[in-house]
């Protein structure tokens, strides 16, 4: 069996290597480096959370993998379980999380709520307005930067070709699968996987598959290094529009993001920026998480090309239009957590037909095709 996967970031080279590890002859194509899409813009966030609970199978199968991500792919990916706490401020935010620990626990995740006594004692420093919090023990963070080249450089030592600059110029059905004409020149295989991200609408469109996503830049930054203090990754119950979200890697450096709209893309270019001008904002909406973050300087910030769906939900399995034809793109910005597990499942569904956890609500054809 053969396989092509388009787009090298955390949900093509991880499918590459779970197909790669099942037998499956797989060509991954990237149309600039791997992993500098919108894997490397994110926030590195691995949390279960405030996620669609239908999605919650699937974040279980993926937190389980990122465990053994040290042991499957050779290389520390900074995987730390240090868990995930979040804040709440006011009345909304803790109906919000109550009623989400509620209705999660029938799908497997039980969240501690913590009241602000509590939330003062475990994590002085943060949130000193905060009335409680909730706590998830078990999430935590990885390193963007090093995921997707781990994923692929595993991929090709099982014998995958990893081919970069590889921007998708044409792909055709044949008698024998599909014929990918690229800047790289041709490929061809029995199925391919559309992992292109912000671009993976235009590729379903060419098979008469439209899905109503867009692109959006991140807003993300870090600060110059500070005394190690903060453990969890912090986000927030946000009362109202958008909530900021913070961690400190182990250099000392916080690394923030949230708090303020995303930008437009371009994706003729896939440029995308960071918007100054909204630095002051966002600093201040994380304040009230970690006020020690006054007066630190910011280092650097930077965004990325994401892809977000209509609904806010990705866009996972086979096409309904063309066999062979399989998409994994969509993933609106949290989309980091699900990497290893969408992998895993979308190597098992084509190398097998197998679904290892439910993908009904991310199926294409939810959107209208006229």
């Amino acid at each position: 069996m053969s396989a092509i996967v388009i787009g090298g970031g955390l949900m093509g080279s991880a499918s590459a290597f779970f197909l790669a590890r099942r037998g499956v002859r797989v060509t991954l194509l990237e149309r600039n480096r791997i992993g500098t899409g919108a894997t490397v813009a994110s926030f590195g966030n691995i949390r279960r959370t405030g996620r669609f609970l239908p999605q919650m199978p699937l974040a279980h199968h993926s937190r389980a993998l990122w465990a053994e991500a040290e042991a499957l792919l050779g290389r520390d990916v900074e995987f730390r379980a240090t868990g995930h706490l979040r804040l709440i401020f006011g009345d909304k935010g803790l109906a919000d999380m109550r009623r989400f620990r509620q209705a999660a626990q029938p799908w497997g995740l039980d969240i501690e709520e913590l009241d602000a006594a509590q939330v003062h004692r475990r994590f002085p420093g943060l949130g000193p307005g905060a009335i409680g919090a909730s706590f998830s023990p078990h999430d935590g963070s990885g390193n963007p930067r090093l995921i997707s080249p781990a994923f692929a450089t595993a991929a090709a030592r099982l014998g995958a070709n990893v081919v970069e600059g590889a921007e998708v110029l044409d792909i055709a059905v044949t008698d024998a699968g599909f014929r990918v004409q690229t800047a790289r020149g041709s490929f061809t295989a029995a199925q391919v996987l559309n992992a292109a991200g912000a671009w993976g609408g235009r590729l379903a469109e060419r098979f008469g598959e439209r899905v109503p996503i867009r692109p959006h830049g991140p807003q993300m930054g870090v600060t110059e290094p500070l005394p190690h203090r903060i453990l969890p990754v912090v986000g927030v119950w946000a009362e109202t529009g958008h909530g900021g979200y913070l961690r400190q890697v182990e250099r000392g450096n916080i690394v923030f993001g949230g708090g303020v709209a995303r930008t437009d893309v371009d994706l003729e270019t896939g440029h995308a920026q960071y918007d100054l001008a909204g630095l002051p904002a966002q600093l201040a909406s994380l304040i009230p998480l970690f006020p020690a973050l006054a007066g630190v300087a910011v280092i650097r910030t930077w965004s990325g090309c994401e892809g977000y769906v209509a609904d806010d939900l990705p866009v996972m399995g086979a096409s309904a239009t063309t066999p062979g034809l399989f998409h994994a793109f969509g993933f609106c910005g949290h989309g980091f957590q699900l990497g290893p597990g969408v992998g895993d499942v979308m190597a098992e569904m084509m190398a097998t037909g197998r679904g290892l956890v439910p993908l009904d609500p991310f199926r294409i054809d939810r959107f209208p095709t006229g």
